[in-house]
């Protein structure tokens, strides 16, 4: 059981210290990351997310319609949850509470679930990864960027002179503009045209994805190099709000997940798929857009550290449950 646990989980939390050790070494400064976050998001991750939806397939899809009902509540629930408490409860902006959200929401599918469910699963563990992949990309991220890119731009004006942070309107915005520059980012667009394909049963052939997926294997492990060299750029800190999305993202969103599904009667391996896929990390992408945004920089960068240095005893304790 244990060398199962560290099997896999072990790899992601090496890639990212020596991520950290390489730019503690000089080997890799800071001004380096958004050439590699650039790498990633726009080639490596997309093609990444595209092989994985197009491999599935729909029969496979439609066989594990439970666990995609389960993990889209899990997700697309958490998120709206915190992201509302962010806003009318806490009153914080709304890029910022967005960020959060992700943060305490979404599960690192692309980047550490390939990893740790195709150790536990084998193949069965493609399902959950292009799932919660498709949840992530073609509903998160493109809210989280639009309400990121309105903060941007309303900080910016305030910053100008042109107005304060309120008196930016949403038509200022350029509310469709917005929307349309969110859905032309690669890593929204292609992993949706590789869902579409899969609901049409369109076959694409296996030399295409193969050739794309060359690429695209790189994505987990420079996206997880790169956010160790992003943590080691930044002085870590430790708040009521980095321990709460630590807590929610390793505890409380699994923790949900598995009392539902065995109050419904689940069992393996869909228990132990839905649970597992809830467990993992934040994607390493909301320490990606806080750096390109600007925004939250130290707290998210410490929320992705203790959450994922935290998952070894979290996933681990789901795990030895589970199986």
């Amino acid at each position: 059981m244990l060398e199962k646990i560290l099997g896999a989980l072990l790899p992601a939390v090496i890639t990212i210290l020596l991520g950290y050790i390489a730019a503690w070494h000089h080997d890799f400064e800071q001004k380096e990351v958004p050439t590699l976050n650039r790498m990633v998001m726009s080639y490596a991750l997309p093609l990444s997310l595209f092989v994985g939806v197009v491999s599935a397939g729909r029969a496979e899809l439609l066989a594990d319609l439970p666990l995609v009902a389960f993990l889209a509540a899990a997700i697309i629930g958490m998120y709206v949850a915190i992201l509302l408490f962010g806003v009318f409860g806490l009153r914080h902006a709304s890029g910022l509470s967005a960020l959060r959200a992700l943060t305490a929401a979404a599960p690192s599918t692309a980047f550490v679930g390939a990893p740790v469910l195709g150790y536990l699963y084998g193949d069965k563990g493609d399902i959950p990864v292009a799932v919660g992949s498709i949840i992530i990309v073609v509903c998160l991220v493109p809210v989280t960027l639009i309400l990121l890119t309105f903060e941007t731009q309303a900080r910016q004006a305030a910053e100008s002179g042109q107005g304060t942070v309120s008196e930016v309107t949403a038509k200022d915005a350029g509310v469709m503009g917005k929307i349309l520059s969110a859905l032309k980012q690669p890593v929204v667009w292609l992993p949706f045209l590789g869902f579409v394909l899969v609901i049409f049963d369109v076959d694409v052939p296996e030399v295409f994805n193969n050739s794309l997926a060359l690429l695209g294997h790189a994505s987990a492990g420079v996206a997880l190099f790169t956010a160790g060299i992003i943590l080691a750029g930044y002085k870590i800190i430790v708040n009521r709000h980095v321990v709460f999305l630590a807590v929610v993202k390793n505890v409380v969103q699994p923790g949900l997940v598995c009392a539902g599904m065995l109050w419904l009667g689940y069992g393996d391996p869909l228990l132990g798929q839905a649970v597992v896929t809830s467990a993992l990390p934040p994607v390493t992408l909301v320490v990606m857009l806080a750096i390109q945004y600007r925004v939250a920089i130290p707290e998210i960068a410490s929320a992705l550290l203790f959450s994922t240095l935290g998952s070894l005893l979290s996933m681990s304790a789901f795990i030895w449950f589970l199986l």
